[in-house]
């Protein structure tokens, strides 16, 4: 059942969470077992990392070998990638606003809200966190540089996970060592997404990320949204819509699921087109506001709610729509976080991956003034897409 309590105080009672496991972590002495504990943090270190990848190591060394020398290369194509997506996304907001993809930074409790997307969260970063630094870390044990520690940090919200390398060694290694270490935390989660993405084709939730052409080629596109019933005085009444109408657009915006309905202002006149005995009709209907929130727009019908996209590969049944949620969040985490870790700042992968490029190959006052540039330039485009997302719906949770 969903707790509307939570969603609406989210904030709170993620601070409340945190509160508990400090006084807990306190109370049963976990510094003992590796844990620093402040009142803002709780970080864990171990020690015995270096160990545990080197046996991992001497079973799979041919295939981390290749899987080392594919994250140089993916490193390269997956901050090319980022760097489209943010300017091309940018350029949509002026051009064709329509296709401008709203984005924010994910904190439980500030950008996630509802219980159900907070815990999808929290269930995700620990299995993604530690597929990315696994993946550092037994490529550093392949290119013969030690792990000091290994571990995971809480910081009230927010998580992060950590492998240390021996920074003597990791300096004196190569070039292209240093390169594969680095670009194959960020490689290991867009594997991991490609893999469960493959199996997710089989599953009608997947269909509400999926851009075309994939879509029509994995998905039998419904007609439309189905109308159940017409609310009475309701702008749907007064233009004609009836029951069992299927909408298969709004203002020229093509709908095949509940998602696709656009946002829509009390007062305006849409354009509702419909399928009606086979026919399609076009119809002006005046958006009424809301009684909940008199800011939003309601055309006035009950609407069938159900995912009606049909995977063509439906080999797996798929019963429970709490899996396919988690699944889908999962995928979707792993995929951005290695897609966003490659961009060049200062506490990614990313600013790393280009600073290991040009060391050494110009003087060090210049490679201060280049990565700084590089770092403005990024902050300024990833910032610029959050502004553009704000100013398009303002300030959206999940």
């Amino acid at each position: 059942m969903e707790l509307d309590f939570i969603t609406q105080n989210s904030i709170i009672y993620v601070l409340i969470a945190w509160v508990a496991i400090v006084i807990i972590a306190k109370g049963l002495k976990f510094e003992k077992y590796g844990f620093e504990i402040k009142a803002y943090s709780l970080v864990y270190k171990n020690k015995q990392v270096n160990s545990v990848l080197i046996k991992i190591l001497s079973r799979t060394k041919r295939g981390i070998r290749v899987f080392a020398d594919v994250s140089v290369i993916s490193g390269f194509i997956m901050m090319g990638f980022a760097f489209w997506f943010l300017l091309n996304n940018v350029s949509n907001y002026f051009v064709a606003q329509s296709e401008f993809s709203e984005l924010t930074v994910l904190i439980p409790g500030v950008t996630l809200t509802s219980s159900s997307s907070i815990t999808y969260f929290l269930l995700s970063i620990p299995i993604v966190l530690v597929i990315h630094e696994g993946a550092h870390g037994i490529v550093a044990a392949l290119e013969k540089i030690k792990i000091k520690t290994g571990g995971f940090a809480i910081f009230i919200a927010m998580f992060a996970g950590f492998v240390e390398p021996d920074e003597e060694e990791f300096e004196k290694a190569k070039k292209i060592s240093k390169l594969r270490v680095i670009g194959a935390g960020a490689t290991s989660n867009v594997i991991f997404a490609f893999i469960l993405g493959a199996i997710l084709l089989t599953n009608p939730f997947f269909a509400m990320v999926l851009p075309e052409p994939l879509l029509s080629a994995f998905y039998e596109l419904p007609d439309g949204v189905l109308v159940l019933s017409i609310i009475e005085n309701s702008g749907a009444e007064k233009a004609g819509l009836q029951a069992n109408d299927i909408i298969t657009s709004i203002n020229d915006i093509p709908i095949h699921s509940p998602i696709d309905f656009p946002s829509l202002n009390p007062g305006e006149t849409a354009s509702v087109t419909v399928i009606r005995d086979g026919q399609l009709l076009n119809f002006g209907v005046e958006i009424t506001p809301s009684p909940e929130d008199p800011d939003r727009g309601l055309i006035g019908i009950m609407r069938d709610n159900t995912f009606a996209y049909k995977p063509v590969m439906n080999f797996i049944e798929w019963n429970d729509p709490n899996v396919s949620m988690f699944l889908l969040w999962l995928w979707m985490i792993s995929f951005f976080i290695g897609i966003i870790n490659m961009l060049p700042l200062p506490i990614l992968d990313g600013g790393k991956f280009i600073h290991t490029i040009i060391d050494k190959r110009i003087s060090d006052k210049s490679i201060n003034g280049v990565m700084w540039g590089i770092y403005a330039f990024t902050f300024v485009l990833f910032g610029l897409n959050i502004a553009l997302s704000y100013m398009k719906s303002g300030w959206f949770t999940i």
